[in-house]
């Protein structure tokens, strides 16, 4: 693992070391892996003024050339899959099998970008008179800077960097300070794979707010993609205004799943564990609210318990662990506090709250949840399980969508009318029907309303990198 272990930001080619460093720790074990060093403004801006070369030079490539460049960068994250995988599960804290599928997931955006580079396609615009021809093409939009967050600290960064380079833009990302080795090993990658200099610049720093300032400010950098909290997204949005940046933002949620009473039990209770227990819960699109028809409660909940005292916690190197530890001490604390203040308003807790030490936290299982617990509005990034009854499909309807969010939803129903109705009334960006795990590279990811702006996967993604040129030749 240590080949691909690098303690300093990666700028324009060459590693950026500075005197100010700060430890980046195993989450299961609390010691640290290796102390980095914290970037200065200095090397922010050597970073942006890197990205602006390389972005001329890079423009100016062919899509062939650009798809070839990213198939050598799928390869070599392939071939060092395991090492990767490692290093993740070690700065991350996910279980290795986990780790081993990110990996999978996220060298799938480079290759179907390698793919989708050669089809940004252009229109031929049938003229009004006989003396015109009308055309549109695209180009790509400049420089790129992005935020990226520690949940899925590879598949975030391939899924914003591999169709900004198949689009011919550069690159300067500051991924999360908790897990930025991963990011550091990709960027190296990148280069062994002929990544042009200064076309893909990592920063790593504690110091989020002053480099968000600076790359949010530059007026060199055209468009800004960031993927976390909606508070944080509002202020990068509102950054951005003063310079009109092109921007995607990938927010929170606060997903539904919903379980009719004509569904096979056995196929929801086992898409629910997907859709609500990897990464251990910390997951933007996870199940966060789980609505249950009231005739079938009881079985949904006894099969659900069944499953959930079978997980195994501990440290996700470890072959038989499920759930690996919180990110950070506050993590826990936060999921703890949103499971005391449901209990002290009326919900029920099925099984124990095993206190382990420690970023562990034991999975949870809680019913009679309510609109009035804090639980039920605020994404818990943990393993716990909200169930709330309902009797009618208006009614659930009604508490599904009544979120300022809207990212994912999931149901499970046997019913092909209620399907369709179901799926069309849900407000939000992304539907799972009768499937827990519903990402997928060529597929547009997303949210409606708090949870975002712009779609990252599928041909859509590329378009986010390109403006479209429209083109009057009078004849």
């Amino acid at each position: 693992m240590s080949d691909l272990i690098f303690s300093d930001s990666f700028i324009n080619g060459e590693f950026y070391k500075t005197d100010t460093r700060f430890s980046v720790d195993d989450p299961a074990t609390e010691k640290s892996i290796i102390e980095v060093s914290d970037i200065d403004q200095t090397g922010v801006q050597q970073a942006i003024n890197a990205a602006h070369g390389a972005f001329i030079k890079l423009k100016a490539t062919n899509a062939t050339t650009r798809s070839n460049v990213l198939m050598r960068w799928f390869e070599l994250v392939i071939q060092h899959k395991q090492t990767l995988a490692e290093l993740m599960t070690k700065e991350q804290g996910k279980p290795l099998k986990e780790a081993l599928g990110e990996v999978e997931y996220g060298a799938g955006f480079i290759k179907w970008y390698a793919e989708q580079a050669k089809r940004s396609y252009g229109d031929v615009i049938p003229a009004t008179d006989d003396n015109h021809r009308l055309t549109s093409f695209k180009q790509p939009i400049g420089v790129v800077a992005g935020i990226t967050p520690w949940n899925f600290p590879i598949a975030m960064v391939t899924r914003k960097v591999a169709p900004a380079y198949a689009a011919g833009c550069s690159f300067v990302l500051k991924p999360s300070e908790h897990t930025p080795l991963c990011a550091l090993a990709l960027a190296y990658l990148a280069d062994q794979a002929g990544f042009e200099q200064g076309t893909f610049n990592v920063l790593v720093s504690e110091n989020a707010k002053m480099v968000g300032e600076l790359l949010t400010e530059s007026g060199a950098v055209r468009k800004f993609t960031f993927t976390g909290s909606t508070g944080v997204g509002k202020q990068l949005l509102a950054q951005c205004a003063s310079t009109i940046k092109r921007t995607s933002m990938e927010l929170g949620g606060n997903a539904p799943f919903i379980i009719f009473d004509n569904a096979d039990l056995d196929e929801a209770v086992t898409g629910l564990m997907g859709a609500k227990f990897r990464n251990g819960g910390q997951t933007c699109v996870a199940a966060n609210r789980i609505f249950v028809q009231r005739s079938v409660l009881d079985q949904v909940v006894d099969k659900l318990a069944k499953t959930v005292t079978a997980l195994k916690v501990g440290n996700g190197l470890d072959d038989a662990t499920d759930i690996g530890p919180l990110i950070y001490p506050e993590a826990k604390q936060k999921v703890q506090e949103l499971v005391t203040d449901a209990k002290a308003k009326g919900a029920v807790q099925i099984g124990d709250n095993v206190e382990l030490g420690g970023n562990y936290q034991a999975p949870v299982i809680l019913t009679d949840v309510t609109p009035e617990m804090d639980i039920y509005h605020q994404e818990v990034f943990g393993p716990v399980v909200s169930i709330i009854a309902f009797d009618e499909e208006a009614e659930v309807l009604a508490l599904a969508n009544n979120v300022p969010y809207g990212l994912a939803a999931y149901f499970y129903s046997q019913d092909i009318k209620q399907i369709y109705r179901i799926s069309e009334a849900l407000e939000f960006g992304m539907v799972g029907i009768n499937e827990g795990l519903i990402s997928n590279p060529v597929a547009p990811f997303g949210g409606v309303k708090q949870s975002g702006l712009g779609r990252e996967g599928g041909h859509q993604g590329l378009d986010e990198y390109l403006e479209e040129k429209y083109v009057c030749m009078k004849i």
